[in-house]
């Protein structure tokens, strides 16, 4: 214990980053890299050869399996290939049809034909080179496969018996499968007796690629000709299209090769993901005893360290919570140490004094501030209202006196109408807030007034979502984009135009579609209208350039609390697009509903 005491109050004085260095070097570095290199090696080793032999065993199953499938058709080839009853019956010559038929109707009880067939095989067909057999049933000419992908297949392989995998494509269109494969078999044991003789058997492609599909391993298995994908339980495996073919991407992890009938055949096994999870579970016992070595040396070094700095920064902590918990704070009545800690502490103590101080000062100017930001706030919006009134009344106006000097009759009725429409709301600032339904209505009235002006030269169309209606957006800010698609366009332009308005809804935002036929604009000036629609500010309403559009951009991000987008596309002598994106919650947080 004396011992303990003396390390105590040596390590009191040490700072910090050596105490910490010495914890991590006698307490994790050291035990840490031990024990962790030999246990990630045993793990790793061990799901290595686990890994492989798995591989192994899972290759030989679906070999075995393969070869079991093919073994009952050759079975059944055997049989008919030592027929001699069927071997007759394919070298005599029939004189027509009834004595083929009746010579196949003695045959069909005393031979092997009656085999054929079960639940892999799904097609069963020997061919002869006789002119007088009759194509049907088990027996076919020759001459009409000679050209068939399976017969030169047979041809190539230069043997008497074979496999082919296939697809025929469009060459019969009311085959089921288009893939196939086809066991075929020359029937020459009698030798020396009459014409060429072949045996096809078709395994049934859809019976093989289910068993596959089936094994559920946690990773891909191929079994491939070649690149050529035969089979696979992960797809690849469609019966009526063609085969795939490897990419050569693939990440293979085990590869095992046979010979099937003349054919090699590859299975791979694709990397299995990560078993490190497993592995730990079964070496538990070896990491439970290596983790109780690796506690003996920490507990042993920190409960040295500890004493020396861990209470002390407890005391600190304690102190910091209670200014969370309690709103106020609090000095430690004892500092001990001359290290970091001790330094830290005696700070501390000095900070709570003087935060004490400040913070009815800080706190009283901050409201002071906020009440001068609001108040200037207020003042702009007041501002804003101000100037979108004379700047509306100016344009309708201007365009009611130049329809009365070019028409130079009285049809200044409707227009006055439409007029008050606009001037009922332009005049009421009682709210800011105007539902869709409203100002589409506004919007209407205004593009009325103007077709007074441009006569057949205004067309328009306008297009609200019913599930719009009822959104709340700051007043005449649609009918602003309106305007200015209808001055600004159409007065470049001398051709009829169009202007049309689409309001709807999509993913949580509210879209509202601003598009003419107008003159359009440059580039330049598109890239300007389109900054300062994104970042419009007091001032650049104080500057007086597009005025409206600044005017309206401003107060709906406002509005939105900046979920607000605008963008405009432009092109001389086509026209111009306006979108206006606004997040739909805000919208309805500003209802008031």
């Amino acid at each position: 214990m004396r011992c303990f005491k003396k390390l105590e109050t040596f390590m009191n004085d040490f700072n910090i980053g050596k105490k910490l260095l010495i914890i991590y070097v006698f307490c994790v570095i050291l035990p840490l890299v031990l024990t962790d290199s030999i246990i990630l090696y045993m793990i790793y080793d061990a799901g290595q050869k686990e890994q492989l032999y798995e591989y192994e065993n899972i290759s030989n199953s679906i070999r075995y399996d393969f070869e079991y499938t093919f073994e009952d058709a050759v079975n059944q080839m055997n049989d008919v290939y030592m027929d001699s009853a069927v071997n007759d019956f394919l070298n005599q010559n029939y004189e027509n049809p009834y004595d083929f038929f009746e010579a196949n109707v003695a045959l069909t009880g005393r031979s092997s034909l009656n085999r054929l067939g079960g639940y892999n095989i799904s097609n069963a067909v020997i061919y002869a080179d006789n002119d007088t057999i009759i194509n049907g049933g088990h027996f076919s000419q020759l001459s009409g496969v000679k050209d068939t992908v399976w017969y030169q297949n047979f041809l190539e392989s230069g043997g008497n018996m074979s496999v082919s995998f296939y697809y025929i494509g469009d060459e019969d269109m009311s085959a089921l499968l288009k893939r196939r494969i086809s066991l075929v078999r020359r029937l020459d044991f009698f030798k020396k007796e009459g014409c060429e003789k072949i045996l096809r058997l078709d395994v049934d492609y859809n019976q093989v690629a289910r068993k596959l599909s089936q094994l559920n391993y946690g990773y891909g298995v191929y079994i491939c000709q070649g690149d050529r994908i035969l089979f696979s339980n992960r797809g690849h495996s469609g019966s009526n299209e063609n085969f795939h073919y490897l990419t050569g991407t693939e990440d293979v992890a085990y590869k095992s090769t046979f010979n099937l009938y003349g054919e090699d055949i590859d299975i791979l096994c694709m990397k299995a993901p990560s078993s490190l999870l497993s592995q730990l579970k079964k070496h538990m016992p070896l990491l439970f005893f290596l983790l109780v070595a690796n506690l003996i040396l920490p507990v042993i070094m920190v409960s040295i360290v500890n004493r020396s700095f861990t209470r002390r920064l407890w005391e600190l902590g304690a102190a910091f919570e209670k200014v969370e918990d309690e709103g106020t704070m609090q000095g430690i009545e004892q500092v001990q140490g001359a290290d970091e800690i001790g330094t830290l502490m005696r700070n501390y103590n000095r900070m709570v004094e003087r935060m004490n101080e400040l913070i009815q000062r800080v706190y009283k100017d901050r409201l002071e501030r906020q009440e001068i930001e609001l108040a200037r706030q207020n003042a702009e919006l007041l501002a804003l209202h101000s100037q979108i009134n004379p700047h509306f009344l100016f344009n309708v106006l201007e365009s009611i006196r130049m329809h009365c000097v070019i028409q130079k009759e009285e049809k200044t009725a409707g227009m006055i109408e439409k007029l008050a429409v606009l001037e009922r709301q332009n005049i009421n600032w009682a709210s800011d807030d105007v539902k869709l339904s409203e100002e589409i209505s506004f919007v209407e009235a205004y593009l009325e007034l103007q077709k007074y002006r441009f006569g057949d030269r205004l067309h328009y169309e306008i297009e609200l979502e019913e599930s719009c209606a009822g959104y709340y957006i700051p007043k005449l800010t649609l009918t602003t984009f309106v305007e200015n698609s209808c001055v600004h366009g159409m007065e470049r332009k001398t051709a009829a135009c169009w202007i049309y308005v689409r309001i709807y809804e999509k993913n949580g935002q509210l879209y509202m579609e601003i598009e003419d036929t107008g003159g359009g604009m440059e580039e330049r000036a598109v890239e300007q209208i389109n900054l300062k629609m994104q970042n419009c500010s007091i001032e650049d309403i104080r500057e007086n350039e597009h005025v409206g559009i600044i005017n309206a951009c401003l107060r709906l991000k406002r509005f939105a609390q900046g979920h607000a987008d605008f963008f405009l596309e432009s092109e001389m002598g086509v026209g111009t697009f306006t979108t206006i994106r606004v997040d739909v919650e805000y919208l309805r947080v500003n209802t008031g509903e």
